[in-house]
């Protein structure tokens, strides 16, 4: 059997290995009937209420009525409780994916609801968090791969599966040191994205009072600037699109040759599909023309490559710049046609009316002021994905 190759040093006994069904019993969640919901009470906790890591709080939540909690006190969720989801889309470990497992951090989170269920330590000589983070690891997706059944966007997995997989065991001792440490590194990953989530939220607010002209910057000799003026987007860009490019011509990281990036319609990266020898345009804002980003707009600074499925908007004037895409991205998404697959194309862009301060002066000193702060999001978002790879290179040493 493999050992760990990461260990605390006071520790040196054997590991051994058991199944989830041996170490741990289990709850299914409970069918709750739409007729019982209340605007208040006991929440009922669905598969939607469940974040990448944890039970979301800013969801919009049901509930039952407390007097009739007696009758639900079997599927009540507990601290140290691990949810695992038994229906979902193909395993990827993302919100919707089945098997999913979450870790609860606190008692009165609410009852389980159908196409859930609960796994709890069978008795104290097992940590649920040591248990929770090998479900996180490599070997619990593969298992879960394996056992899924139904199709990409409808899959489910069995309890009797699920209890098959094997998790590794050692002392209590040993298990409670993982499991703090481990959770010590959750919990530095949780602060840098509730950091994370603060700062985009005030620069939402911030554009928000940019925007509205609520807050106005003032010219370097101390001068008002003046109004803002109405326009299309035709009257100062040049609307194009970009061309067909094969993901296989590009590659993953720059080098000396394939230098210049390419975007498409992808989410991951702000649309970063890969590196290209060659570029079409620079520095010009563009927009995600179909599919479900339709309508995203980014500003592109430097010399770049797009796909046939990005809108190019060119200015020789200066108007291609942060504070003009995101007054586009702020009413863009309105001119989306959702008939069939979303499309946003470069007739219906054109004719788009947008308010934008009449000098360039003032455009510049708000994307200033909007990239300073995107600056320090993308350095926590950068903290956040490496504290992440350093976890995940843990587990895969300690759950080898």
């Amino acid at each position: 059997m493999s050992v760990p190759k990461l260990r605390f040093k006071e520790f040196d006994a054997n590991w051994s290995l058991s199944s989830l069904g041996k170490m741990t019993t289990y709850f299914k969640g409970y069918a709750f009937k739409s007729e019982s919901y209340k605007d208040s009470g006991i929440r009922v906790i669905r598969v939607s209420d469940l974040g990448r890591e944890s039970i979301k709080t800013d969801n919009d939540s049901i509930y039952i009525d407390a007097n009739n909690a007696s009758a639900y006190e079997n599927w009540i969720i507990k601290k140290d409780d691990i949810i695992i989801t038994t229906v979902g889309s193909k395993p990827h470990l993302v919100d919707s994916a089945v098997g999913r497992p979450i870790y609860v951090k606190n008692n009165n989170e609410g009852l389980l609801n159908q196409n859930l269920l609960v796994l709890r330590p069978m008795d104290k000589t097992v940590d649920s968090y040591f248990i929770y983070a090998q479900l996180l690891d490599k070997k619990y997706l593969t298992h879960i791969e394996l056992i899924q059944r139904g199709n990409a966007n409808q899959s489910n997995i069995t309890v009797k599966d699920l209890q098959d997989f094997e998790t590794y065991i050692t002392s209590k001792k040993e298990q409670t040191k993982i499991a703090s440490f481990l959770s010590a590194v959750d919990e530095k990953i949780s602060q840098l994205t509730q950091k994370h989530e603060l700062l985009s939220q005030y620069k939402q607010g911030m554009m928000q009072k940019l925007f509205s002209q609520e807050i106005r910057f003032k010219a370097d000799d101390g001068s008002e600037f003046g109004e803002w003026e109405n326009i299309s987007v035709k009257e100062i860009f040049d609307v194009t699109r970009g061309q067909v490019l094969a993901v296989s011509n590009t590659v993953s990281v720059a080098d000396t040759d394939y230098k210049y990036p390419v975007f498409s319609s992808q989410t991951k990266q702000k649309g970063l599909m890969g590196f290209y020898k060659k570029y079409l345009f620079e520095d010009a804002l563009t927009w995600t023309t179909d599919g479900a980003n339709a309508g995203d707009v980014n500003f592109r600074k430097g010399k770049f490559y797009c796909t046939n499925v990005c809108g190019v908007l060119l200015s020789k004037k200066g108007y291609a710049n942060l504070c003009i895409a995101e007054i586009l991205n702020k009413v863009t998404h309105k001119y989306v046609s959702y008939v069939g697959n979303p499309k946003l194309m470069n007739n219906v862009m054109s004719e788009i009316p947008i308010t934008i301060p009449s000098n360039l002066e003032e455009q510049t000193k708000i994307a200033n002021f909007l990239s300073s702060i995107d600056q320090k999001i993308e350095v926590v978002a950068q903290q956040i994905e490496q504290a992440k790879q350093w976890k995940k290179g843990l587990l895969q040493q300690m759950f080898v």
